[in-house]
C-alpha cells in the first residue's frame, strides 16, 4: 500500500500544474459526496462533508464533524493518505507557479497586454530619470521598459520589463507597443558600445534604427527621440519622428543660463518636474467662450493661472488680439489645486 502510495505521488509530483489540480478537486470533491452519502445523520448536508474534507486534508481536524461507521473510518483513512499528500503536492506547484511568474516577469520574458501605457527604450539615466517623472505625474501610468539586461533594473508595480533587442518587431510586439501613450528612445552608449569609442554618431545610429523599427510598424503613436549629436538631425528626416530631445545640449544651456541669470535654472527644473507644492506646467483645453488669447488669458489668471503658450509658441503676449485656433494646445502655470478647479469648471461648463 505505502509503495502503491509513493508512485503514485511521485506521479503526481510530475504532472502539469493543471491537472495536479484538477486531480486535487475532484478527490475533494468526490470524497465529500462519498461522505455524505455513506453518513447522511452524522454530516447532515453536502456542505459539512465538505467541510470535514477540507479540515482533514489540511490536517486541522476541529473535530466537529468525523464519521462512525467503519466505511467512513476507512474513506477516513483514504483521505489521510491521500488526500494530504495531493493538497501538499497542490500547494507547491501553486508556490511554483507563482515563484517562476516572478522570475519570468524580472526577466522579462512575460508579454504585455495593457494599453495607453508608455513604453521607454534602453535603460540609462535619462530613462530612470523620465520614468520616475512619469510615476510621479500619474499614478495610474504604466510603463514597460525594453532592454537586453538579463534582469529588470527597477522594481515597481507599475513598471513591466521586457528582455529583447528594440529593432526587432517580436520585441516591441512583446511590450504591446501598437497600443501604447507614447514610446521613448534614449541613446544607449553602455549596452551595445561598452567595448568601443563612444562615438554619439555610432549611438545615434542606433537611435535611428529603433526609431525607424517604432515608426515603420506603429506610426500612430507618439514617439519621443533622444539625439546626442544635433548634427545627425538631417539622418532622421526620413522617419516621422514626433519630438527630438537633446540631452546633453539641454544641461549645457542650463548651466550657461545659470550663470548669466542666477537662479533661472531652478525655475526651468521646477516647471520640468512635478511637485507637491509649488507651480507646474500644465495643459488646458480651450473653452468655447474664448474667442481671443487675451479673453483666455484674463480669464487663466482671474483663476490663478498664468498662460504661457500656444503648442510650442511663448509669444501669447504678442499674439493677445489673434482668434483661438481651434485646435490650439494652451499651456498654462499654475498650482496643482488651481488646475484642478480649471479643469473641474471646465467639465461643469460643458
Amino acid at each position: 500500500m505505502m509503495l502503491f502510495f509513493a508512485k503514485f505521488l511521485r506521479r503526481l509530483i510530475h504532472l502539469n500544474n493543471w491537472l495536479v489540480v484538477l486531480c486535487a478537486v475532484l478527490f475533494i470533491v468526490f470524497s465529500a459526496l462519498v461522505a455524505y452519502e455513506m453518513e447522511p445523520d452524522t454530516f447532515e448536508t453536502r456542505f459539512n462533508g465538505f467541510w470535514w474534507v477540507m479540515t482533514t486534508v489540511t490536517t486541522v481536524g476541529y473535530g466537529d464533524f468525523y464519521p462512525h461507521t467503519v466505511a467512513g473510518k476507512c474513506l477516513g483513512i483514504v483521505v489521510y493518505m491521500f488526500g494530504i499528500g495531493i493538497i501538499s503536492i497542490t500547494i507547491s506547484k501553486v508556490v511554483d507557479a507563482l515563484f517562476m511568474y516572478q522570475r519570468r516577469r524580472e526577466e522579462g520574458k512575460l508579454k504585455y497586454s495593457g494599453e495607453g501605457h508608455f513604453v521607454l527604450i534602453d535603460w540609462t539615466q535619462h530613462a530612470d530619470n523620465a520614468m520616475k517623472e512619469i510615476l510621479q505625474t500619474d499614478s495610474q501610468a504604466e510603463i514597460v521598459l525594453i532592454d537586453m539586461m538579463e534582469r529588470s533594473p527597477v522594481r515597481h508595480e507599475r513598471v513591466h520589463y521586457i528582455q529583447g533587442n528594440p529593432q526587432h518587431v517580436e520585441t516591441l510586439e512583446m511590450a504591446n507597443t501598437g497600443q501604447a501613450k507614447a514610446v521613448f528612445i534614449f541613446a544607449d552608449d553602455v549596452t551595445m558600445y561598452q567595448n568601443t569609442v563612444r562615438d554619439p554618431s555610432y549611438v545615434d545610429g542606433r537611435t535611428l534604427l529603433v526609431a525607424a523599427t517604432v515608426e515603420r510598424n506603429y506610426s500612430h503613436v507618439y514617439t519621443v527621440v533622444e539625439v546626442r549629436d544635433k548634427r545627425n538631425l538631417p539622418n532622421f528626416e526620413h522617419i516621422r519622428v514626433d519630438e527630438f530631445i537633446f540631452g546633453s545640449e539641454t544641461i549645457s544651456q542650463l548651466a550657461v543660463r545659470a550663470a548669466f541669470n542666477p537662479g533661472s535654472s531652478r525655475i526651468i527644473s521646477q516647471l520640468l518636474t512635478r511637485t507637491p507644492d509649488g507651480e507646474d506646467l500644465y495643459e488646458i483645453p480651450k473653452q468655447s467662450e474664448w474667442v481671443t488669447f487675451e479673453e483666455a488669458f484674463h480669464a487663466l489668471l482671474r483663476q490663478g493661472a498664468t498662460l504661457i503658450a500656444e503648442g510650442d509658441r511663448l509669444d501669447i503676449n504678442k499674439r493677445l488680439k489673434e482668434t483661438i485656433p481651434p485646435d490650439a494646445r494652451l499651456f498654462v502655470i499654475c498650482d496643482y489645486e488651481t488646475y484642478v478647479r480649471i479643469e473641474q469648471s471646465i467639465v461643469s461648463g460643458a
